[in-house]
């Protein structure tokens, strides 16, 4: 009883003691912190660059690299395995006084007409025939990408046959109609028309899908709007699809004639043996071409690489129309 007594007098038993805190880590010191904020930073802003550097090495050294080489030895007199010498701008001048260089250009600008303007129509029609609900579409839409993906050579070759003189079956076809044979290969505006349908063949596919593309960017209210006003078809491609993809055609139209103004592969290989001088009267020979031979055939190194600044200038000036024209067209959308 005297024991229960004194432990309720002294009343209940104290807590445990809590442990002893763990032994901090000593903090870092300020110079050891601000190397790694630095660090950090710099991890930061450097990474992005490194992912990309690849790209800017590579373009450097094969793109960078020979244009700015290829302008150095435009200044100057180069054989192949000769040592340059200066010559300041004459091998400009010698292009403004060449026959030859005047003839590639217009051949270049006529081939590049009769290629385009006709394959991106088609183009237009192709994508606005796909863009509507057809059995198949699918095929068609990969049936008409099929000559893009073939090899250059391989067309260019089967249509030299096709426009053969002698045997070919377009000169035969026109014999059944009562024409008299062309000399496809020999004359000046057959050979053109000739080069002009491969690059038309081979590129309208291409075009048309990318045509197709835009087409479904447009939203179909503006279809079903046209269509309550009473519009047909037609003036619905006419004022509702060509206007939607604006933008697109003049893309295609800039891209088309980059491609036209570097035309090389089809004309070579259509004329044969006489193809790097783009026929035996020079009726077809493109800025590539003239280029190629100046370099390679008659080793003119100097006149060869004033010949592709010429078209560098050329495709500079062609895509400045290309941003005026957008330029006007924001103007007049936005007045």
């Amino acid at each position: 009883m005297a024991t229960s007594v004194r432990a309720a007098a002294d009343g209940p038993p104290p807590p445990p003691a809590p442990p002893p805190p763990a032994p901090r880590k000593p903090a870092a010191s300020p110079a050891r912190a601000g190397w790694r904020s630095r660090l950090y930073r710099l991890d930061l802003k450097a990474t992005p660059y490194a992912f990309v550097a690849p790209f800017f090495l590579c373009f450097a050294a094969f793109g960078l690299f020979p244009l700015v080489y290829t302008g150095w030895l435009s200044l100057h007199r180069v054989e192949l395995g000769g040592e340059a010498e200066w010559r300041g701008a004459d091998n400009y001048t010698a292009l403004w006084d060449s026959d030859f260089f005047w003839n590639a250009l217009a051949n270049t600008f006529t081939i590049g007409v009769l290629s385009t303007v006709p394959q991106l129509l088609m183009a237009l029609g192709l994508a606005h025939l796909l863009n509507y609900k057809l059995r198949g579409r699918g095929f068609f839409r990969v049936a008409v990408l099929a000559p893009y993906a073939t090899s250059i050579a391989a067309a260019t070759l089967v249509f030299a046959q096709l426009f053969n003189s002698d045997y070919g079956l377009i000169n035969t076809v026109l014999g059944w109609v009562g024409f008299e044979p062309v000399s496809w290969e020999s004359s000046k505006w057959p050979a053109q028309i000739a080069i002009s349908v491969i690059v038309t063949w081979r590129w309208t596919g291409y075009n048309a899908l990318i045509y197709l593309a835009a087409m479904q960017a447009v939203p179909q209210d503006l279809y079903e709007a046209a269509a309550l006003d009473g519009a047909s078809r037609w003036r619905q491609f006419v004022s509702v699809t060509i206007p939607s993809i604006r933008p697109t055609i003049l893309f295609t139209i800039v891209v088309s004639t980059i491609g036209a103004t570097q035309l090389f592969g089809e004309p070579m290989l259509f004329g044969g043996s006489l193809g790097v001088s783009g026929g035996s009267g020079n009726q077809f020979q493109t800025l590539s071409l003239l280029m190629y031979e100046k370099g390679w055939v008659t080793g003119a190194l100097g006149q060869a690489s004033a010949i592709a600044w010429v078209m560098l200038l050329l495709l500079l000036l062609i895509g400045g129309l290309r941003l005026l024209s957008a330029r006007v067209h924001r103007t007049r959308q936005g007045s």
